[in-house]
């Protein structure tokens, strides 16, 4: 390496002379100490004004100690990454033989300074990436707490004996990471946020029975003694305590049972924001991950919690004034469009969502990000902005902090300084560089302002929920309503409800803010007073969970929809009051009117299920009752506004209902093979030999909202042969004992309701037959026993999941079945004594209405046509038992010759028309009734038709 390296001469005129000089005292140190520097690599002298520029910390520490620098270009470590391994082997050699604090202390802050010289070289020389950058400062970190808490702890406990926990194990301190050291994050000259813990109380074996609090409190004291104290050789790490239960008012240390007593009932809500990066990271590591677990219900709450915007809202605002006061608006850390606001959005939904979505459960704020992404809670677009953000104002921090090893957000005033940041950051001057950063901010404040800050319009609003008649009236007038008077009278009657009168302080403030939008949105449809009745019924509702107000108050998209829906269907706002968590649908209109796929819809619930423990049994089933509510609203609400045909709402429950009942049969298989093992040949991992049939509506493929499950379950093995648990049963057994946990996974009463009710009537032998039959026996008695109507609900019958091998064999079943020979007479006479019965006991009796789907030439008499065509032609035409919906069965009877095209064409037409109205008619939440004088013409054609084949 020449005596002026070529490097320091491109540097600009202003940065060279204190770079000059910075190389000079090197040199003369280095020619002192006898160091040869003329072999080092050319990445080092190319590397090195650009260093020396960007960083003086840098260049002091080489000039002061050129050994520092040998040792790191010689031993290679300068031109490679490392890990937190490699940094413990070498503290450990270095503190072998220390045995004093003075000496521990010293060698900290050597290892430490060489290290910091290391990763900032690297990473201003562009060496190492920004991840690579914040992890080694996190190791770094940790590894020094680490070492010496043992260092301490060992000589504690030497002097005044060892702390044991329960089970007479030594316990040493725990020592929470908090920050951006609990994310591993950790900037350049960072403080590190720490809290200590311990878990269980006890005394020591000494003379003056020392208490373990008092114990770890000393422990504590010297810890950050021997970090944070300056000396000569500078610091190792200031440590920042504030964020211990009661800040620097609180004890140092505490136990977990006090500590879960604060979180639980003391802690202020910045708190949680807190804990979202806490982590484990010296001492007692396993009594650290439990204290960890006790404190997750605090930070993710299984509840979507709206109230976050709210509180980072205000958090924000008062670090906005306060850099307001202090005139430090270019802090790029807690400044507009800084590196906090980043956070904000990033823990925002973390708070939010984080409860029930365990992708969010995630310390490092890039994860976070992605995640956002990846479930579709931000646009990728959003994201890839904030991430370059982020990326951009981190390295502005660390070269900010690099320059003089001093903790500092605050963009620099002195000129030389300016340039110097700006070279190390890639640019020519000061001025282009700000422009950047500046733009940067922007794109950043822009997002934040979208996600966190409030809403402009109406956000300082409000409505007294006490006012009198006519204060109301002039209200509702202002507000726009066209009918004051009936709408005071819905507002009085609402104010007096008991869920309004026991609204906390903070619901009753949340609703007041709501009403002035609510009103004005609800004054625009075209039935404002039964839209806001139904409305103010879904508040009732819900008005115990603050949350769900703020959600609408914070967000008028989906009030917007929520309004939008409530006019036009009073079931799904009841659905909604229901099952408040489908507020949460309304926020994005995409995803609400676009029912997914079945591949979709699979791959949705295999994500929500990810997020959940397997083992927790009952968030399972929450978690399966959630899915299926936020599915069928999705329907409806396409279903109501046009955004889908009404032949495909029933595919789409359809699918839903499928996808969930080959989910339930897995945890059935696996929960009854955990407890008893699988029949020979199977595997856990895998449902073999049982099948699931579905009958009636699922079978048909035309479920409604309400509809529940026709279903029947199959089996084939050997009924003796047991499974290989540790508690067998046989095989018999075991797949009863499976049919049993699928209907009850099916339809336990949560805290979510029901997933579906199930209707098992359509077994063989009915009520009084086996839970679940054999392959062999369901044959048996479809050949030999069943019944007429029983084969015509065959005909809507087919297998939805488990062993495909069941479904052939079902399959071969059900068409040897339908194909049988019959007398077609005998057939006709018993079905038409059927439909006569149902007739009897089913269809309205009001003869001024027609009931769509009982009455004569309505729904079921097209059905029973179509079942009655299949059951005496099959037997000519096996193409008859390939479909079990209606629609393409009336396809293949043309085919068959059973009917014309014509009528046919008019089956179709009348079905269609009559199931679509009942869909609209259950949206409505009114019977699946119509003036008799409706569809006159239509239904005497199907009646015409049902004469000519039916009754001829």
């Amino acid at each position: 390496m020449s005596d002026a390296p070529e490097s320091l001469q491109r540097l600009p005129e202003p940065l060279k002379q204190p770079v000059s000089l910075a190389w000079s005292t090197f040199s003369a140190h280095s020619a002192r100490l006898g160091i040869e520097i003329s072999g080092w690599p050319d990445a080092v002298e190319e590397t090195l004004g650009l260093v020396w520029a960007a960083s003086p910390f840098v260049a002091d520490q080489c000039a002061g100690r050129p050994e520092l620098l040998k040792e790191l270009v010689e031993s290679g470590r300068l031109l490679k990454s490392t890990d937190e391994e490699n940094y413990r082997t070498d503290l450990r050699r270095l503190l072998d033989g220390v045995d004093t604090e003075t000496d521990l202390m010293a060698v900290l802050r050597r290892f430490r300074n060489l290290e910091m010289v290391r990763i900032a070289w690297r990473d201003i020389a562009g060496w190492a990436d920004l991840d690579e950058t914040l992890r080694d400062l996190s190791a770094l970190a940790d590894v020094c707490v680490q070492e010496s808490l043992d260092f301490l702890f060992r000589a504690a406990c030497a002097r005044r004996g060892t702390p044991l926990n329960k089970q007479g194990q030594p316990q040493s301190l725990v020592v929470l990471a908090m920050g951006k050291l609990g994310a591993f994050e950790l900037n350049f000259s960072s403080d590190i946020d720490l809290i200590f813990a311990y878990r269980d109380e006890g005394v020591l074996a000494d003379k003056r029975e020392t208490s373990y609090c008092e114990f770890y409190t000393k422990l504590a004291q010297n810890l950050v003694k021997v970090l944070d104290t300056q000396t000569e050789d500078g610091f190792a790490f200031r440590v920042d305590l504030r964020l211990r239960p009661f800040g620097d008012s609180g004890p140092l240390v505490q136990n977990f049972y006090a500590l879960d007593a604060y979180y639980q009932s003391q802690a202020r809500e910045w708190e949680r924001y807190a804990m979202v990066k806490v982590r484990p990271m010296a001492g007692d590591m396993e009594a650290g991950h439990e204290l960890q677990e006790f404190l997750r219900p605090f930070v993710y709450r299984r509840y979507l919690d709206y109230r976050t915007l709210v509180e980072l809202r205000e958090l924000k605002q008062k670090i906005s004034l306060e850099l307001q006061r202090k005139d430090r608006q270019e802090n790029i850390k807690l400044g507009p469009g800084g590196i906090r606001e980043i956070e904000f959005v990033g823990q925002a939904f973390q708070l939010i969502r984080g409860g029930r979505e365990k992708r969010l459960r995630e310390r490092r704020i890039q994860v976070v990000l992605e995640a956002l992404a990846d479930l579709r809670l931000l646009p990728e677009s959003t994201v890839e902005t904030l991430l370059d953000a982020y990326r951009f104002l981190r390295t502005v921090e660390n070269r900010l902090q690099q320059y003089a090893d001093r903790q500092t957000h605050d963009l620099p005033t002195d000129p030389i300084q300016r340039l110097s940041l700006a070279y190390a950051m890639g640019f020519p001057e000061w001025e282009s560089f700000k422009a950047h950063l500046d733009k940067v901010r922007r794109d950043v404040h822009d997002v934040f302002e979208q996600i966190v800050a409030p809403t402009k319009a109406g956000a300082q609003e409000t409505f007294a929920l006490n006012g009198d008649h006519e204060h109301i009236c002039a209200t509702l007038r202002n507000l726009g309503w066209p009918t004051p008077e009936s709408g005071a009278k819905l507002i009085e009657t609402f104010q007096a409800s008991h869920a309004v009168r026991n609204l906390t302080p903070r619901g009753a403030s949340e609703l007041a803010r709501l009403m002035p939008m609510l009103l004005r949105a609800t004054a625009s449809t075209e039935q404002p007073d039964d839209t806001l009745e139904r409305i103010f019924a879904l508040l009732e509702a819900i008005a115990s969970r603050n949350v769900y107000l703020t959600l609408l108050a914070e967000n008028p998209q989906a009030l917007s929809q929520l309004v939008k829906l409530a006019a036009g269907s009073p079931w799904i706002t009841n659905y909604i009051a229901q099952h408040p968590l489908l507020l949460d649908e309304l926020l994005d209109p995409r995803a609400l009117y676009a029912p997914l796929s079945k591949a979709e819809l699979e791959r949705e619930l295999k994500r929500k299920l990810d997020s959940i423990d397997p083992d927790d049994l009952e968030q399972i089933l929450i978690g399966l009752r959630q899915f299926k509510q936020t599915n069928v609203l999705r329907v409806a609400a396409a279903d109501f506004v046009g955004a889908i045909p009404i032949m495909v709402v029933s595919d789409y429950l359809t699918y839903t209902a499928e996808v969930l009942v080959n989910e339930v049969m897995r945890q059935a298989w696996r929960l009854t093979a955990a407890r008893h093992g699988v029949p020979p040949g199977a595997s856990i991992d895998e449902v073999s030999g049982f099948g699931v049939i579905a009958y009636g509506k699922l079978g048909g493929i035309e479920l409604g909202y309400g509809s529940d499950l026709d279903l029947v379950f199959l089996y084939d093995g050997d009924d003796t042969a047991l499974t290989n648990g540790e508690r067998p049963v046989s095989t018999a057994e075991f797949f009863a004992r499976m049919g049993r946990r699928i209907i009850h996974l099916l339809t336990a009463n949560t805290p979510a309701g029901v997933l579906y009710e199930v209707d098992l009537r359509l077994r063989p032998s009915g009520s009084s037959g086996l839970l679940v039959s054999s392959v062999d026996a369901y044959d048996t008695y479809q050949t030999e026993s069943a019944w007429t109507w029983e084969h015509q609900a065959l005909v809507k019958a087919r297998f939805i999941a488990g062993d495909p091998e069941i479904g052939k064999r079902f399959a071969a079943v059900r068409e040897k079945s339908l194909c049988r020979k019959r007398d077609v007479e005998a057939l006709r006479t018993e079905i038409l004594e059927m439909r006569e019965k149902m007739r009897a006991n089913l269809a309205a009796k009001d003869t001024t209405v027609f009931d769509l789907k009982q009455g004569s030439g309505g729904i079921v008499d097209i059905e029973f046509i179509v079942q009655f065509g299949v059951l005496s032609r099959a037997h000519h035409d096996k193409k008859l038992t390939q479909w079990t919906d209606v629609v393409r069965l009336l396809d293949s009877l043309i085919e068959a010759g059973f009917l014309n095209a014509d009528d046919a064409g008019l089956l179709r037409q009348a079905y269609c028309l009559f199931r679509e109205r009942i869909h609209r008619l259950a949206l409505l939440e009114v019977p699946a009734l119509v003036p008799a004088d409706e569809y006159f013409e239509l239904r005497s054609r199907v009646q015409r038709i049902w004469r000519d084949v039916m009754e001829r």
